[in-house]
């Protein structure tokens, strides 16, 4: 049997789909660990051959299943996720959408059994973190066993955010604030805050978002009439992210259509008077 730095036994660590791979980095310290999930660790003495391992999974891939037991939390190293539930019919409820830095899997900590669903929208790297593996080092060390249950509950304040959000704005509102947040965090993952791609669809931001498809799309497509975003399929730009903050709904539209006229008026305006002007100096 292969043997690792903290004891586990890969084919009993093997998530739900058979197909896995670990990636270019197969281990990651306490340490690293905790400035992944911005923990303060300093003045911690923490084990150095502490050591998790690195799973990598393909988009589409699970990660966990509804119904499996529990034995394992996860956190994100890089790529993009769902969480989803599953109702007796089959239809899908977007939960969240983890990235870079963030923990998941809690949901199994309550029956032993995972509620939810991970499912790999990108290419992931996958940090695996064995619940007793946790539970000995918090009992080692009760300044990280507090800290890793403050990340818990920062995803359960994320959770509610949500549902508050769904039950007091607008369609328009929810998209704006939707996107808002996702710019933030690829900001603070490094990457620009005003381009990037999503990796979501259309259908699952709205599943997330208590929309549906259409309501989406249209959304996105209102937001792009009046400046506030360029949408190229997946690819978003933002071009007022202070607009977005705020937003409460958008104007009617035919109010959209009018000021869409002005500024396109106002683009032609300002290409005439440089015409005028290139003409006139060459004139000269």
């Amino acid at each position: 049997m292969l043997a690792t730095p903290n004891g586990i036994n890969p084919t009993m660590a093997r998530p739900a789909d058979a197909a896995w791979q670990r990636s270019a980095k197969l281990w990651s310290t306490l340490s690293e660990i905790c400035d992944l999930l911005h923990i303060h660790c300093a003045g911690l003495a923490l084990e150095s051959d502490s050591a998790f391992q690195h799973v990598q999974f393909k988009s589409g891939q699970r990660i966990h299943t509804i119904g499996q037991p529990f034995d394992m939390l996860y956190i994100v190293n890089s790529g993009f996720l769902k969480t989803v539930m599953i109702d007796e019919s089959g239809n899908e409820q977007v939960l969240s959408f983890p990235m870079r830095g963030d923990l998941f899997g809690i949901d199994g900590i309550h029956n032993k059994h995972y509620t939810s669903e991970a499912v790999a929208l990108s290419s992931c790297d996958i940090i695996l973190v064995p619940f007793k593996k946790f539970l000995a080092l918090g009992r080692a060390h009760p300044e990280l066993e507090t800290a890793i249950y403050s990340v818990m509950s920062r995803e359960l304040v994320r959770e509610q955010a949500m549902v508050g959000m769904l039950g007091s704005l607008s369609a328009e509102a929810r998209v704006a604030r939707f996107l808002v947040p996702l710019s933030d965090r690829f900001g603070a993952m490094g990457y620009s805050n005003k381009e990037f791609n999503l990796r979501m669809t259309r259908h699952e931001i709205g599943s997330y978002l208590g929309l549906t498809l259409e309501t989406v799309s249209r959304t996105f497509s209102a937001f792009n009439e009046i400046g506030l975003i360029a949408v190229d399929q997946r690819a978003i730009i933002i071009n007022d992210i202070g607009a977005l903050r705020t937003l409460r709904r958008l104007p009617p539209s035919r109010a959209r259509i009018k000021q869409q006229a002005q500024i396109q008026a106002q683009a032609a305006a300002m290409t005439q008077a440089a015409a005028i002007a290139a003409n006139t100096q060459g004139v000269r």
